[in-house]
């Protein structure tokens, strides 16, 4: 089982990035997207049903984040959009075999992609 992360980088206040995270070996019941900002612990930021049924949002970013995902070829994205100096973090993708989003036991972690936010 692989997660590959990417799509992070330095954006302006206001600004949009895309992460994406390619998935193989396995299909999974759910998936998410945690982030740890600068000298903090990590977060849950938001996680969806493999099929998109459900989903779930931190208050903070919710109406500027979409958690999606593409049948095609097991990529699942965050679309961030209105970005603040805020949501500067290492973002990681992780999925799961069942729903619980909120839980801390996400057996499956890509690796980390910088998101960085300037004023």
């Amino acid at each position: 089982v692989q997660l590959q992360a990417s799509g992070g980088g330095l954006v302006q206040a206001g600004g949009s990035l895309r992460l994406s995270c390619v998935a193989s070996g396995r299909t999974f019941g759910a998936y998410a997207w945690f982030r740890q900002p600068p000298g903090k612990e990590r977060e849950f930021v938001a996680a969806s049903t493999w099929r998109g049924e459900k989903k779930d949002y931190i208050d903070s970013v919710k109406g500027r984040f979409t958690i999606s995902r593409d049948n095609r070829d097991n990529t699942m994205y965050l679309r961030m959009n209105n970005l603040n100096v805020e949501d500067t973090a290492v973002y990681y993708c992780a999925a799961r075999a069942a729903w619980a989003p909120r839980s801390n036991s996400w057996p499956w972690w890509g690796q980390g992609t910088q998101v960085t936010v300037s004023s």
